[in-house]
């Protein structure tokens, strides 16, 4: 059998494409913005996009990565283990452990290696992993590659979680993995069960909070500060790829951790650094989230404008706090088509299709930026009742 068997005989993302619908891989003429240019169409608003604070565009941040690129160069031809370690990256560890109230950080080159590495490094044979169904697909593959036993629980299903815990009982090594906001759904974890849990079972905790640093919490520390958990979660992940409008990934953890992980994680040692740029840019936006916590509280609120004027129409929303939100659709092709139909009125949003989420469980995945206003809101829900009508996924 030929290795490329495979490759010859999948047909699925050829026929999206024949027959109009095939969703993905979009050229952007222009950067990410509230509107954008998208496969030549001009002035499209932007409602998928993980820009939450809108700093990508924001001419400090701009400059910062600009500013940085001189100083340093365009990379660092090299990893964080080697000669690939600048004092830009000392800095902007040094102002995480800060801002997240944590003994030590450390830098990745991105958040999916940073799941990868944080995981593999911790959790080794031998030891357990406890995983919420609906994670990152980041931290399964990071699980994967740790060779520890894995169990999921179902999604935010805490009595499921404790009959897990119960069955390793208290002696086993134990590590319970969650994101903070879940990428897909906009819902949070149930974080104070699962420190209770975990105390309990004697179990660690690894929150990845790429879709919580900058959003939640009175000074934009995540889902753990949102809880007033924060001295009770051991360890969190961030990502500089959303709110931060970089590129790039962290852990925050005890200082033990952090010196273990970085002397072990292959992710880490075998990887280039982050580039100068990117991290000069995240350097700057977490300043910007730490001095104008009015961006939070403009995303919340316009969060919720569009999700109470989509409730109004009709759609069946899944509710939560975040700027994601989702619309349930429940069949790919139905979902393919509303969102190509939304793209043709001058709306992007994300499809959300198997294996993300179960076959009778599609969505159309919306997040919202702080710089959007509120006459875009509205003239995105205007244009949703519209395309929502025609496919009668609301009343008419």
């Amino acid at each position: 059998m030929d290795l490329f068997e495979k490759c010859f005989e999948y047909t699925a993302a050829k026929e999206a494409i024949a027959s109009g619908l095939y969703p993905y891989f979009h050229e952007l003429q222009t950067g990410q913005d509230t509107e954008v240019t998208m496969s030549n169409k001009e002035n499209v608003l932007m409602i998928g996009s993980n820009n939450y604070l809108g700093l990508t565009s924001d001419p400090r941040v701009k400059q910062a990565a600009i500013e940085a690129t001189e100083k340093y160069g365009s990379g660092c031809s090299g990893s964080r283990f080697l000669n690939g370690t600048l004092d830009l990256h000392i800095t902007l560890e040094n102002e995480l452990l800060r801002f997240m109230r944590k003994e030590s950080a450390l830098l990745f080159s991105a958040g999916f290696l940073a799941n990868l590495g944080i995981i593999s490094a911790i959790a080794t044979r031998g030891d357990y992993i406890l995983c919420d169904r609906a994670n990152h697909a980041s931290i399964y593959d990071g699980c994967r590659l740790s060779f520890a036993k894995m169990f999921k629980y179902e999604h935010n299903n805490m009595n499921n979680l404790e009959k897990l815990l119960q069955k390793l009982g208290t002696n086993s090594s134990k590590l319970i993995i969650t994101d903070g906001v879940f990428s897909m759904e906009g819902d949070l974890a149930n974080l104070p069960e699962i420190v209770r849990l975990a105390r309990k079972y004697n179990a660690r905790i690894l929150v990845d909070d790429a879709h919580g640093i900058g959003v939640l919490g009175k000074n934009g520390r995540g889902t753990a500060e949102y809880f007033g958990l924060e001295d009770e979660i051991d360890m969190i992940m961030g990502t500089f790829s959303k709110s931060f409008a970089s590129l790039g990934g962290f852990l925050v953890s005890s200082e033990p951790v952090c010196h273990y992980v970085k002397h072990v994680s292959r992710p880490l040692i075998f990887t280039a650094s982050m580039t100068p740029a990117s991290t000069g840019a995240a350097l700057k936006a977490l300043e910007i989230i730490e001095n104008e916590p009015d961006r939070r509280h403009h995303l919340i609120k316009i969060a919720d404008r569009f999700r109470t004027g989509l409730k109004q129409q009709g759609f069946t929303i899944k509710e939560g706090i975040t700027p994601i939100i989702p619309i349930l659709v429940g069949d790919m092709n139905k979902t393919f088509f509303a969102c190509k139909t939304l793209f043709n009125s001058g709306v992007y949003v994300n499809p959300v299709v198997s294996p993300a989420v179960p076959p009778d469980a599609t969505m159309i995945r919306t997040s919202l930026t702080a710089t959007h206003s509120a006459d875009q809101i509205d003239r995105a829900l205007q244009i949703f009742t519209q395309v929502g009508q025609e496919m009668k996924l609301i009343p008419a």
